[in-house]
């Protein structure tokens, strides 16, 4: 029943007083535990995760106890993996867990905030001190119908805030500057503060900050953009240089999160969580350099913005040599119905299907295709997905993970 109200237009128009009074009821049940902390907010359609990771990673290793909750983990220390397929969790969650972190002792959480968490009022009552703006980009136009409303819907996070580090390179940042209470922009082309001298590799990212060489060992330009908001977040909080750098090239991966995969073969495999057409592109432009062949596979979730699936299919077809096009959350969408998309957009660009354009919508079996397809010097690419513990079909969640399936079918490779 839920599913079908969820296709009405004014669905969410309608669902709205009932997510505000659950925050309310929220807070109240934990007492307002987020008014207790120091909290980081970061949004934006890609770069959040590993954002929140760098600032999490800093502020620990400068001995500030520090909880995260993002789509891949929460908690301090020891981090509990997020299994719900969600960032920001229901607010009751997430009250709960912020209160289970003031309560191990810490003084800052880093929190990863979603538009749709922002339109549901689940941040409702949970302060925030600092806001980082990472990128906005063509996403969740399911939920949020234009692109506007989703700039409008994270938008209410800089209103919030009492302090925000927003990217100047995004056009987005122009009209969050008309509504953030206090601001600072960062960017590689525009903003008060940049990057120079930038040098990209498949090991990481090295540049200058005034008098700081920042070192991260992720690879992309992409993280040029999230290691510099990291390092504001530092000096807002009055780090020194020493604790600003260690604490960003400490940082060996996030889950899920351009993690090479490494068993000994012959040729490179990274997993990466990117879905969002944005992201696409920014991976495939943080392994430009690469001399051998590029082999990448992806596919789509049900019940998600069809519009993407040409254009994703498409950049996945001028990018690589050999596309192969299978599952993902294809919930109780058919995913036949799902894969056309993607076809379509890679025969746009000239792949043809059976030759360099592979479809096959089982997943374990397509990453043994993309495996078994890889010659010494090439590159594999195992996009959409990344950190995910289960896949979603018609008749449920089963256990499944890229970084896993991968790993396991290196190993046979290697004995057989």
């Amino acid at each position: 029943m839920k599913k079908l109200l969820e296709k009405l237009p004014f669905y969410n128009s309608l669902v709205l007083p009932y997510h505000f009074s659950q925050s309310i009821v929220a807070n109240l049940k934990y007492k307002s535990p987020g008014k207790k902390l120091r909290i980081i907010g970061v949004t934006g359609t890609n770069g959040k995760t590993t954002t929140s990771f760098m600032i999490w990673n800093m502020l620990n290793k400068a001995g500030h106890k520090t909880g995260i909750m993002t789509t891949v983990a929460y908690g301090i220390d020891k981090l509990e993996p997020e299994l719900g397929h969600m960032t920001t969790v229901d607010a009751f969650t997430l009250n709960k867990r912020i209160s289970e972190i003031k309560e191990k002792g810490a003084e800052f959480l880093v929190l990863e905030i979603t538009s749709h968490a922002l339109a549901e009022f689940r941040t409702l009552g949970i302060p925030v001190e600092i806001a980082v703006f990472t990128n906005l980009t063509h996403d969740h136009l399911d939920y949020h119908k234009t692109v506007e409303n989703y700039r409008n819907a994270k938008g209410k996070l800089f209103k919030k805030a009492k302090f925000s580090i927003l990217n100047a390179d995004d056009k987005a940042t122009e009209y969050y500057k008309t509504i953030a209470k206090d601001y600072i922009t960062y960017g590689i082309k525009n903003g008060e503060y940049k990057a120079e001298k930038i040098q990209l590799s498949v090991s990481g990212v090295k540049y200058l900050y005034h008098d700081m060489n920042i070192e991260t060992k992720i690879p992309g330009k992409f993280n040029v953009y999230n290691s510099l908001a990291t390092v504001l977040v530092g000096e807002r909080l009055g780090l020194t240089k020493d604790e600003i750098e260690v604490g960003i090239s400490s940082l060996t991966e996030v889950e899920g999160r351009m993690n090479i995969i490494d068993e000994g073969q012959p040729f490179t495999v990274i997993v990466d969580y990117a879905h969002a057409p944005d992201a696409l592109e920014k991976v495939f432009e943080s392994i430009k350099g690469h001399k051998g062949r590029i082999i990448s596979l992806h596919g789509g979730a049900g019940r998600r913005d069809p519009s993407t699936r040409p254009i994703r299919g498409e950049i996945l077809a001028k990018n690589s040599d050999l596309v192969i096009i299978t599952e993902d959350d294809s919930r109780d969408e058919d995913p036949e119905k799902i894969a056309e998309g993607f076809i379509e957009g890679a025969k746009k660009a000239g792949k043809i299907l059976g030759k360099n354009l592979i479809k096959e919508l089982d997943r374990e079996k397509a990453i043994k295709i993309a495996l078994d397809s890889a010659k010494k010097g090439d590159l594999v690419l195992i996009l959409g997905k990344g950190h995910e513990k289960t896949i979603l079909r018609a008749d449920g969640p089963h256990d499944f993970e890229d970084i896993k399936v991968v790993k396991k079918i290196l190993k046979a490779k290697k004995k057989s």
